[in-house]
């Protein structure tokens, strides 16, 4: 499975999602970093940590997709699958950020 194309980078977003969902202090550096959540103490613990948990279910998505798909190594049909597969999620999941602020 680490040989998918998108094994390290969906890794790496899941490990960066953890610290959002744990309550990574305000910063102007990492998290969701909107006007009103830099603003707003707890909406910026709020947004973050719903978004880390959208980061990490589009990561575990992808690494499902991954271990059920064999490596295709060239094949243009298994990359696309593999790269909807990483990008749909993640995308899904910014959508549901950008949905959840709006709410909020």
């Amino acid at each position: 499975m680490t040989t998918q194309p998108f094994f390290i980078p969906a890794v790496l977003i899941g490990l960066l999602a953890v610290p959002l969902i744990l309550g990574i202090p305000p910063n102007r550096l990492y998290g969701v970093r909107t006007r009103r959540t830099l603003s707003d103490r707890r909406l910026w613990y709020r947004a973050n940590r719903f978004g880390g948990w959208c980061l990490l279910a589009a990561t575990m998505a992808y690494l499902l997709i991954a271990a059920l798909t064999p490596d295709g190594g060239t094949d243009l049909r298994v990359w696309v699958l593999h790269l909807v597969a990483f990008v749909g999620p993640l995308a899904l999941g910014l959508l549901l950020i950008g949905r959840y602020l709006k709410r909020a």
